[in-house]
């Protein structure tokens, strides 16, 4: 049996500012954008090649196997891609705050790609949630 993570719910405080930073900005595309009962609002987003959406909502109600995350507090939530300097080429021109392309060195975190696997740079959503650019060595369907 496979275990797939599909979708991941990105705490925001307004979904038409984070809709448009994902798609306009991040040129992620946007799935669905509907009401699905009064107050309680869908968007879900996939990255250009995901397999993984995000969901951004608003009003949905926390179910029992969930706390609530306040918007801003995700970190670290990791986007693979095969040309790190393309991806942060495209996202800077796009408008994103992009750090320099880094890699874990013996001093720690360094400038530049460094060996594979090791090349990242961060950004965050106007909420402040953080992601992760790694640079992978081909695409997921050849690993």
């Amino acid at each position: 049996m496979d275990y797939t993570i599909e979708v991941l719910t990105i705490p925001v405080a307004d979904v038409d500012r984070a809709k448009e930073f994902y798609a306009d900005k991040c040129g992620f595309h946007v799935d669905v954008d509907t009401e699905v009962a009064p107050g309680i609002r869908i968007v879900q987003i996939t990255p250009p090649g995901s397999r993984c959406s995000i969901a951004l909502s608003q009003g949905m109600p926390t179910s029992p196997a969930q706390s609530e995350m306040k918007p801003g507090t995700l970190r670290g939530v990791q986007i693979c891609v095969t040309d790190i300097a393309a991806a942060h080429r495209d996202l800077s021109e796009r408008g994103v705050d992009v750090s320099p392309v880094q890699h874990v060195g013996p001093a720690g975190w360094e400038e530049g790609k460094g060996e594979t696997w090791n090349s990242f740079a961060f950004f965050a959503d106007p909420d402040g949630n953080g992601w992760v650019l790694q640079e992978a060595p081909s695409p997921l369907s050849e690993r």
